[in-house]
């Protein structure tokens, strides 16, 4: 999926949108005639310029992802530190 941060000049597409986006790619690579056409219709409500332009962006996100620009979460535990995690989920191991 594109990450679509709450920025004013990246465009707002739903999840469901998105999904279709998604699968619109799978079935029209970059072979097919009239693509963007054919995704646009796929997506519904987005003109085949604002999916190619959606494309890019994906796309501009995944080169920064490779280059290591953009921080992993930092995800927590449940609990709290991952000690503290690991010894409750032990406690309540049974052998």
């Amino acid at each position: 999926m594109a990450s679509m941060s709450v920025n004013s000049s990246r465009p707002q597409w739903t999840a469901k949108q998105n999904k279709q986006f998604e699968e619109a790619l799978a079935v029209y690579d970059k072979e097919t005639p009239d693509r963007w056409h054919n995704i646009a219709r796929a997506v519904g409500g987005k003109s085949a310029d604002e999916a190619r332009r959606y494309y890019e962006l994906l796309v501009e996100d995944v080169k920064r992802i490779e280059a290591g620009r953009v921080p992993f979460p930092a995800y927590r535990c449940p609990g709290g530190a991952m000690g503290g995690y690991e010894a409750d989920r032990l406690k309540h191991l049974k052998i």
